[in-house]
Parts: structure tokens; sequence; C-alpha cells
């Protein structure tokens, strides 16, 4: 059931076997899945390797073809794992936004897996990848210029359709508190940042505390809102084997709120590579390396303006550097939690042993993006 199918010659996303200390038990979810979808000849469970948060698992029974999500094994941060608000995020937001897979159950029982879960429908694609993957994951071949920058395009064209979004139909408002969130989301961040420090970092502290600062005075100005995703990259979005350019899904709505989408856009930045990055940066592999074509950031936010109705410049302006500052200490903040995750023993992945440095990495990233005011 591995994710060794192509067409066209580029790989579909695929499935591994289940990493060790991440199966699942097999009884339980059997008698689960009848229960709610009724006996099935077929059975199989495989893990998706990729991602550093919840824990994803493509789940075969009889002819449906299934995406399960659960929350990390020990993981204390019982906020940012809530699998019961992710479905109905996605069953509000799914029948308004086409890119939203369809949600099919959801369990809050933890005697079943050990932990709340649900269950959504498989949209197969193609994801493009950084370098932290499995082994057994072959990398993707380059793209041509030309469509990798289609790829990109697609990428900010897709997140200013959602920002776009009616927030006051089916129901959406109700999913977040908008007002006060730039100044809630900073706070949080940087509360979480200090819960899950092991050894000092002042660049990161020095990025939060200038973030508080800057984003007061955001706050006092006018505020969009819109349905935010909070975690919008390339590994994130399911694009059409026929054509790269084409996204078919956009992943991982665990974070998504009513907010305010200059962070949205903020998250995206901090995970975008471009040329010229430092080397301890790209080497995170936390997005597809920079080639050929692949946009730069500051071509991202223009064209994001471009999209949204919104000028690079004059009243509602966005503050790109207050943007990205704050996506570079978010994904540094994620890469402390499970980093301590990793040194606590919670969790074997190999992957995250390196974390700590990539910690470092984003906060010094982020020093100098200060320093010189502009991303």
């Amino acid at each position: 059931m591995n994710g060794g199918s192509h067409a066209g010659g580029i790989a579909l996303d695929g499935s591994l076997p289940e990493r060790e200390g991440e199966a699942l038990d097999r009884d339980r979810l059997a008698a689960y899945l009848t229960e709610t979808f009724g006996s099935a000849e077929r059975f199989a469970v495989e893990q998706f390797p990729s991602g550093f948060s919840n824990l994803t698992y493509r789940v075969v029974w009889g002819e449906r073809d299934l995406v399960l999500r659960r929350p990390p094994f020990g993981s204390q941060v019982a906020t940012a794992h809530d699998m019961l608000r992710e479905h109905a995020v996605l069953a509000r937001l799914s029948p308004l936004y086409p890119r939203a897979p369809r949600p099919l159950a959801a369990c809050a029982d933890p005697a079943v897996l050990g932990a709340p879960f649900f269950l959504m429908e498989r949209i197969a694609g193609v994801i493009l990848r950084g370098d932290l993957r499995a082994a057994t994951l072959a990398p993707m071949t380059p793209l041509a210029p030309a469509m990798r920058r289609r790829v990109d395009c697609a990428l900010v064209a897709e997140l200013a359709a959602l920002h776009r979004l009616d927030v006051a139909a089916g129901g959406l408002a109700e999913l977040g508190r908008p007002e006060g969130y730039l100044e809630r989301q900073v706070a949080g961040w940087t509360k979480r940042s200090a819960a899950a420090t092991v050894e000092p970092l002042p660049e990161l502290v020095q990025a939060f505390e200038w973030l508080g600062r800057r984003g007061a005075e955001l706050a006092r100005g006018a505020t969009r809102i819109a349905m935010v995703h909070n975690d919008f990259k390339h590994d994130n979005l399911v694009l059409d084997p026929g054509d790269l350019g084409t996204i078919r899904a956009v992943l991982d709505w665990e974070m998504a709120t009513i907010g305010d989408p200059r962070l949205d856009l903020g998250t995206t930045l901090g995970y975008w590579s471009e040329a010229g990055d430092p080397a301890a940066l790209t080497a995170l592999g936390f997005a597809p390396a920079p080639q050929p074509g692949s946009l730069t950031r500051r071509e991202v936010v223009a064209l994001y303006c471009e999209a949204i109705g919104n000028s690079a410049s004059g009243d509602g302006a966005i503050d790109a550097v207050f943007a990205y500052v704050f996506g570079l200490a978010k994904i540094a903040t994620i890469a402390q939690q499970i980093h301590v995750r990793y040194l606590s023993g919670a969790t074997r992945d190999p992957r995250f042993a390196a974390l700590g440095d990539g910690v470092h990495a984003l906060a010094r990233h982020a020093a100098d993006v200060l320093d010189r005011d502009r991303v």
C-alpha cells in the first residue's frame, strides 16, 4: 500500500509501515471501523512519514480509502492537538471551501486508540516536501523553472482565496475570537517558547519582545478578519499529478481559526526558502529547496497583496517584516516543543534529534531580519 505509485512520472504522496512506537491498535481500530462503516474484508494501515505535529495514517477499509489523524504519542500540549476541533473545522469549512477534505467520522473515546482521533477522505496527489523525510521515500526530481513558479504562484493564490472566504457563512465565525487575535497570538507563542526553553535563546527572546511592541502598534490599526489556516506551506498542499500548478486539497487544519490573515501570511513566509538563505536554515528542510523559478519572499508578499486587493504601502499595508519575524519565532517555538518531546523520550523519531540546532538557526535568522529590516 505504500507510496511507490506514479502518475506521468511524478510520484504520488505515499505511506509506509508505521514508525516504532507509533503503531495503532489494529483490533480496536477494526472494531471502531466496523461499528462506524460496517464490516469489510480488506483492512490495511500505514503511516505518512512526514510532518512534525499530529500523526497521520492511511487506512484502507474495504473500498474506503481514508486518512486517520491523531495526536502524537507523549505530547503534553493538548490545545495544539485537538482532533475533535479539527474535525469540526472541516465539517463547517469543506462545504464552502472545496480544497478542504471532507471529514467522515470522529472518536472522542481515548480507550480506542489512546487519544481522540478523526477520519477524513483521502485525496491522492503529489506533495512537495523538504529534506526531512523517511529515507525510503525518494526525493522528487527538481521541477522545470516554469512549473516551479506555477506551483509557488498557486500556493499564494490559494492562501489569498482562503482569506477572501466569507467568514459569516456556514457558521465559520463561531470557530474563533478575532477580537485581540494578533496580540493573543504573540503573547501565546511567547509563553510557549519560554515553557519549552532548555537552554538560553537570547535572540528568540529579543524577537518575541520586538513582536510584542510592534504587534501592539499594529493592533491599534484597521484589522481584517479572515479564515486562517496557520500552517499554510508547500507540504500541506496536495497537487494534481497531471498539472502540479493545480491544487487538489489543503491539509492539516489543526490550528485553523478566524483571525488576522497577516499572521497566516507570516507563517507561510517563515517556512519559505529562497536562494541566499543561511545554510543552517535551508538544512532544516522545512520547505522544498529553492530552485530556478522559485518565488522570493518579497514576491510572495507582492503577489499576496495583489490577490487580496491590498497595496504594499500606505494605509492597511502588510508589515512584511513583522509577519516574517512572527513566522520564524512561531516555527522556532514549534521546533522547541517537538525537541523537548524528543529529549524526554516521548518520541523516538530520529528527524527530531537536530531540531535544537534548528531553533538556534531560526532565532539567529529572525535577529538578522530585524537588523536589515526587510524580508
